[in-house]
């Protein structure tokens, strides 16, 4: 049902903002070949192909649509979920006027900056909105333990309420550069 939600939310929010949809299509998951799918939207002359899928499903849907001439046809992919290592992966070639939602980027300002290069010195890589989220989420629980001097669930789960949310992630539009 992941799939489904997420073209519901997303056809809402492109109605919202004065789009329109032009259809949709649904494939099975760890599908081999796109083309198929592939086709009808690139038949649909959609300015924007949404890819409500994840993982290999979006890797390979996005390599196929480079196969088709998608993009240098004058359409965009828009990968609804995808972290910046999948991008990175793909190289520059595919990942061209890509558009991408991602809740965290390390280089968006000052204070991701700092975080991802904390996170390099010991890991060895950039953080992803995944690892960013589950440090932001655990910090939190720390703090809040702290706070508190409990472990005991309803009394830290109540003060985590109560704690400014600076270590909790929040959206904000980036466009790469």
């Amino acid at each position: 049902m992941f799939g489904h939600s997420l073209e519901r939310d997303t056809s809402d929010v492109v109605k919202a903002a004065g789009g329109k949809v032009l259809g949709s299509v649904k494939h099975p998951l760890n599908t081999a070949d796109f083309s198929s799918f592939l086709l009808q939207a690139q038949a649909s002359r959609a300015k924007i192909i949404g890819l409500a899928n994840g993982g290999g499903d979006t890797i390979n849907a996005i390599k196929q649509a480079g196969e088709f001439g998608i993009v240098a046809g004058g359409q965009n992919l828009a990968a609804i979920v995808m972290f910046i290592s999948d991008v990175h992966s793909l190289g520059l070639k595919l990942a061209q006027g890509l558009i991408i939602t991602e809740a965290y980027y390390w280089d968006l300002n000052d204070k991701t900056r700092a975080f991802g290069k904390r996170f390099l010195e010991r890991v060895k890589r950039m953080p992803t909105m995944n690892r960013a989220a589950t440090y932001s989420a655990a910090l939190h629980y720390l703090k809040a333990v702290q706070a508190t001097g409990t472990k005991d669930t309803k009394t830290v789960m109540a003060k985590t309420r109560e704690l400014p949310g600076e270590g909790r992630l929040h959206r904000q539009r980036h466009t790469p550069r």
